[in-house]
Formats: C-alpha cells, structure tokens, sequence
C-alpha cells in the first residue's frame, strides 16, 4: 500500500495541525500586538525567533527523549506567551499557564491530560534551578535556557541578571543539551 503524499501547506488553508494552529495564533499575536518595541522587555522580533526557536529545539529534545513532539513544541512556543501578550516578564511563567489555558482550548483538539502537561510546563519553565520529575517541565526549562545561550552576548545578560547559583544552573542545563545533542558540552556561550 502507497502512502498518499500532501504538499506541505506553509500554514495556510484549514488544514492545519492542532500544534500548527497553536503556532499560527502565537506569531498572530507577536505580529498584531498594539504594544511597541519601546514599551515591551523584548523586542517583537526576539519574541518571534525566541520562540520559534525554542519550539524547534523542543522538538528535537522530545524525539530525543521519546516525548510527544506536538505537547512538547506546542509547551515550547507558548513558554513566553505571557510576555508576548503584555510585553513584561513580570510573573510570566505562572501568567503565560492561565493564557496557555484559554489559546488550547479556542483551538482545540488538546485533551484535559495534555493542557495541564503543557501549561505545568509553562508555570514552572522560569524555575531553572529546580528540578522536576515531570519531562515535559524538564523539556521546556532545556529548551528555554539552550536556545538563549544560542544568542550573542547571552553570558554577560545572565550574567548581570541572575545571581551566581542561578547562572550555574543555566550553564549546567546547556552543557546538559549541549551533550544530549552532540555538540561540545564545554562550548556553553555563543
């Protein structure tokens, strides 16, 4: 039997997947949000590749651990939504699990087990010192903290805004993916 091939849709039509949807609705808000650059922590643009970036790395990381790729990438894109939404970092984590909620459920096609795996992600990705049981909050944290390590000048920005403990624990969690992935653990920074 011949499996049919579809042409890949680039996010247009209605046959988008349930982790496309929720893709789609998070670049949307990046896109049409009333707030501008001088006002938001971050700029659009960060917001945009941070969390594209984040959702690829997800991706990878859950293939890597034998995850559901759609609860981990859709966990990933969302991390920040908080931030996106208001343009501060202030209380984030646990306000991006409440707006998580709500965009799963207007998409639709997530079960009650994969919301609150993935808004559980959300609440605790800021807590990089703390270590979870639970993949999906281990996943998220991973991928958060790998992908900013990616970007120029991302060791003096931790640096100056975390206290020492914390910035360890940023630095053992990329050598962690760094290794996971391959790639020289010893190379942390950009």
């Amino acid at each position: 039997m011949t499996k049919q091939l579809k042409d890949f849709h680039h996010y247009k039509g209605d046959e988008l997947t349930r982790y496309e949807k929720v893709e789609r609705k998070v670049i949307e808000l990046i896109f049409t949000s009333d707030i501008p650059d001088e006002e938001r922590e971050d700029s659009k643009f960060f917001e945009f590749v941070h969390a594209a970036g984040c959702m690829d790395i997800g991706r990878v990381l859950a293939q890597k651990r034998n995850l559901n790729t759609d609860v981990a990438s859709v966990a990933c894109i969302l991390h920040d939504i908080s931030t996106i939404v208001s343009g501060t970092y202030k209380d984030h984590a646990k306000l991006g699990a409440e707006i998580a909620k709500r965009i799963l459920h207007e998409v639709g096609g997530f079960s009650q087990e994969e919301t609150d795996t993935i808004t559980q992600a959300i609440a605790h990705h800021s807590e990089k010192e703390i270590h979870s049981d639970d993949p999906y909050i281990e996943l998220v944290k991973d991928a958060d903290t790998f992908e900013c390590s990616l970007y120029k000048n991302a060791e003096g920005f931790y640096r100056l805004h975390k206290a020492p403990d914390i910035f360890e624990e940023y630095v053992k969690r990329v050598k962690k993916v760094r290794e996971e992935l391959g790639l020289d653990p010893n190379q942390v920074w950009r």
